[in-house]
């Protein structure tokens, strides 16, 4: 039986997918029916990898390792991003993108383009407490901790500084 992603370790390794957009039900189920196919199989180097996945915000897709089990090497890793191409093809969804931010505004999940969320923050539009998805996380501690913090905590802070 595999693990929950709630089950899993806080020191293992994870991997953030952002949809290109919000996710509804039909696709969420999908999501779950095919990660749960494809994590209860992976393998790296023909290890089990001690696997878990899961789906926040309607929006981002964590997969996590417990690399004291099985290291994720290359290979693995590899299998991970095309199981992930794949649904993307499948569903006509990109879950590769990096240049859109999400934050919140009146407890509502917004999203911009970088460009566009950088204009938001020098009109005054993004403060210093609006909450923002860090996808920059590592671990699952991290994921379970830094998920969503304050703009005035997140790399983007560092960045607006410089």
């Amino acid at each position: 039986m595999m693990k929950t992603i709630d089950e899993m370790q806080g020191h293992s390794r994870v991997w953030l997918y952002q949809a290109s957009q919000f996710l509804d039900i039909q696709q969420q189920e999908v999501l779950r029916n095919e990660l749960t196919d494809f994590i209860t199989q992976w393998t790296s180097h023909g290890a089990l990898m001690d696997a878990a996945f899961g789906l926040y915000h309607n929006r981002l897709v964590v997969i996590a390792v417990d690399e004291q089990t099985a290291t994720a090497s290359g290979c693995g890793i590899d299998k991970s991003v095309h199981k992930m191409q794949q649904l993307a093809a499948q569903m006509g969804i990109d879950f590769l993108q990096r240049t859109v931010v999400l934050f919140m505004q009146d407890d509502i999940w917004c999203e911009a383009p970088l460009h566009q969320f950088w204009a938001k923050r020098k009109a005054g539009l993004i403060g210093e407490n609006t909450p923002v998805l860090d996808a920059t996380v590592k671990d699952l501690e991290q994921l379970r901790t830094r998920m969503v913090v304050p703009f005035s905590d997140s790399w983007h802070a560092d960045m607006w500084d410089r």
